[in-house]
């Protein structure tokens, strides 16, 4: 995934930002399965990910906007020859950096922790499952609104 070993483990081990030939982009492909961690393993090493795949269904993205701490490419762009590495080498320090930083926000929603932490992935998963569940009621709600002119003539 990560280019060295180096690298992957110099943004977990340091608060300071990796030097400029040090620029950290995971690479990762769809797997042989929906459920391959590439992805994940990427937030976990804080490593900015670069997903190459059709679309894609991600965990949170209600509430979390993944492009601000990862890149998506579509599959059929990532096959052109030097497409990627024109689009990696036209990311600016700036903007790397600010990825950079969202993603070690945010890798704490992905860790699953005992006990569980506020904002923790079990945390997160429960808010989704409280947000489905109000959605569905809401949507209930407004179907039974429906009839309500009908049913009062």
């Amino acid at each position: 995934m990560c280019t060295s070993p180096t690298e992957a483990r110099h943004p977990l081990g340091s608060a300071q930002l990796p030097r400029d030939d040090l620029f950290q982009f995971c690479l990762t492909i769809a797997g042989d399965t929906p459920s391959s961690n590439r992805f994940f393993d990427a937030i976990a090493s804080h490593c900015v990910p670069v997903r190459i795949s059709y679309d894609i269904e991600l965990p949170f993205e209600d509430v979390l906007d993944y492009s601000k701490f990862s890149i998506f490419v579509q599959s059929s762009d990532a096959v052109k020859k030097g497409y990627l590495m024109k689009l990696l080498r036209g990311i600016k320090r700036q903007k790397w950096i600010q990825m950079w930083e969202r993603l070690k926000k945010i890798a704490l929603h992905f860790e699953y922790q005992y006990p569980s932490q506020a904002g923790d992935a079990v945390d997160m998963i429960w808010q989704a499952v409280h947000r489905k569940i109000c959605s569905v009621h809401d949507n209930g709600v407004r179907r039974r609104n429906r009839y309500r002119m009908s049913q009062s003539l």
